[in-house]
């Protein structure tokens, strides 16, 4: 037997070498890669949130020399107290709903419906929708406000000629809030349109295809697949409709009205940039802040319970 043949026939040993030990600190590594985001976000969101509660039950006039005066619980009451609040609080209820339709309903049939488009007519769709979403709110603001003049706008205008007389789109507390709501839902029409089209192209094809070789029709396809499988998308939007609906009009209220005419126009979101800059009440202006957050976390909850039961995921 050969030295070689005697080694074969010697039990193999394979030298078991140990796993090799996890470094360590290697599971701080993760941790190192967010503490900047964390850091950033403690700073800039927890920490403010933390001095804007204890601000609420203090008077201030934000002078550094000014002292401070502890208040308990007045702000909180003087606040519910005022008309203007409630004022607020319904225009800022007003903008939710009103924004829904172009927010979610309308950018929703429009993604369905232009989804089959070809070649010219859908750029042409896409130029119409998306321009004005890239338009910076103030100029949009201040494009909408040479429309709806009551001297020399052009939509005025119009309505002259067709002898309809002239609408006084911002200075009249009656059409003011709506003008609003629909300038804030112009802008976010294509912001939605992008996303519900991004999710319905997500849609596999071989659910459509399936369904329409069982003799489904289009809206039966629309309703029995694409409805379920973008509801996600609908609910997402939704919440965000719900969340920073009226929070996305304080531009065009600041720069169109000013909360006018008669405070017609004020959301919530507007009262609070006048209580702590224009009136300097920064104790009012942080406790309506805490009323604005705690009634949003909690509302901000209940979407998430609800998109978490009902929407439909393709998996």
């Amino acid at each position: 037997m050969t030295d070689i043949q005697a080694d074969l026939t010697q039990p193999m040993s394979i030298a078991i070498r140990p796993a090799p030990s996890r470094q360590r600190g290697a599971g701080i590594a993760p941790w190192l890669y967010l503490a900047p985001a964390l850091i950033l976000l403690f700073m800039w969101t927890y920490v403010p949130l933390v001095e804007a509660f204890k601000l609420s039950f203090y008077q201030w006039n934000m002078l550094p020399t000014a002292p401070q005066r502890f208040v308990g619980l007045d702000n909180y009451r003087r606040i519910f107290a005022l008309s203007e609040m409630r004022t607020a609080l319904w225009n800022t209820l007003f903008y939710i709903i009103g924004l829904f339709p172009m927010s979610v309903i309308i950018p929703l049939f429009v993604a369905i419906l232009t989804q089959d488009l070809q070649g010219r007519l859908r750029m042409l769709y896409r130029t119409l929708i998306f321009v004005p979403m890239i338009v910076p709110p103030v100029v949009a603001a201040i494009l909408w406000r040479w429309l709806l003049s009551d001297d020399h706008g052009l939509v005025n205008n119009l309505l002259a000629l067709a002898g309809l007389g002239t609408v006084g789109f911002l200075t009249d507390p009656h059409c003011a809030l709506a003008t609003l709501t629909w300038i804030t839902g112009w802008k976010l029409i294509g912001f939605s349109t992008l996303l519900f089209s991004a999710a319905n192209a997500g849609i596999d094809r071989s659910y459509v295809e399936a369904a329409r070789i069982d003799g489904a029709s289009r809206w039966q396809i629309v309703r029995d697949i694409r409805l379920p499988l973008l509801s996600p998308t609908i609910m997402l939007l939704s919440m965000m409709t719900i969340l920073f609906g009226a929070q996305w009009s304080f531009a065009y209220i600041s720069v169109l009205t000013n909360g006018g005419p008669l405070k017609s126009t004020t959301n919530i979101f507007y009262v609070l940039w006048e209580y702590g800059f224009e009136t300097l009440s920064a104790g009012w202006s942080a406790a309506a802040g805490m009323i604005t957050f705690a009634s949003f976390a909690v509302i901000a909850f209940c979407c998430l319970r609800l998109m978490k039961r009902y929407a439909v995921y393709d998996n």
